[in-house]
């Protein structure tokens, strides 16, 4: 089995002040924020990262626009509340990144996906019988993979699904269609990315979110 070249790649830690509370919601009424902020703010600190201040309702908002996502509330809250960055590049930097690195994070799990379709045999059921040719089967997994719920990330190839659109999506580490859950919850992430012990992944405690399109890869697994 062929596989992409490249990846997302760890380093400074600094504490600065780390903004959290209650944020604007959509329609310009205050919403309760989706995580508790004593804990996202802990696992922010005790994490690799570099955090820096967070960004304002205008930077999400005009993120949003540009790229054609909306954040899911608790990967929002998290942005709100402080930017992390450092280790070699894995976290994105929703600031300052180049518009072309931020694009490209963001097309890599259908990049991926279109890169097993074409080298790897790759197709999904609900796309009808696959095209002899490939070109052709390219043509079609493209416009079908343009239609799915979009994943953003959030640290190297670890995923944020924007739908549903509510807090304790899983996240999901995404590379070709090698897709597993990485977390129950944003949460539940951060202490298995960032404090694991041994070996073994400790189970999950309660059956995953489900997600449009994403979860037959999980249940493949």
């Amino acid at each position: 089995m062929r596989g992409m070249n490249g990846g997302m790649a760890g380093g400074n830690i600094r504490e600065p002040a780390i903004q959290y509370g209650w944020s604007w919601g959509t329609m310009g009424r205050m919403s309760a924020p989706p995580l508790d902020p004593a804990s996202l703010r802990d696992a922010l600190r005790d994490s690799s990262a570099r955090l820096t201040p967070g960004l304002s309702e205008a930077e999400l908002a005009d993120l949003e626009t540009r790229f054609e996502i909306e954040f899911a509330p608790d990967h929002r809250q998290l942005l709100g509340m402080a930017l992390p960055l450092g280790d070699d590049g894995r976290w994105p930097d929703w600031r300052d990144a180049p518009e072309a690195d931020l694009r490209g994070r963001l097309s890599w799990p259908t990049d991926g996906l279109l890169f097993d379709v074409e080298h790897n045999d790759l197709w999904i059921a609900a796309w009808g019988d696959r095209p002899a040719d490939t070109d052709d089967a390219l043509s079609v997994a493209t416009r079908e993979l343009a239609l799915v719920p979009r994943l953003v990330p959030i640290y190297a190839h670890r995923y944020v699904p924007t739908t549903p659109k509510s807090a304790g999506n899983p996240v999901l580490s995404c590379y070709q269609a090698d897709i597993i859950c990485y977390g129950a919850d944003l949460l539940d992430w951060f202490s298995r990315e960032f404090h694991r012990h041994g070996t073994s992944w400790p189970p999950f405690s309660q059956p995953l979110t489900h997600l449009p399109f994403w979860t037959q890869f999980l249940e493949a697994d």
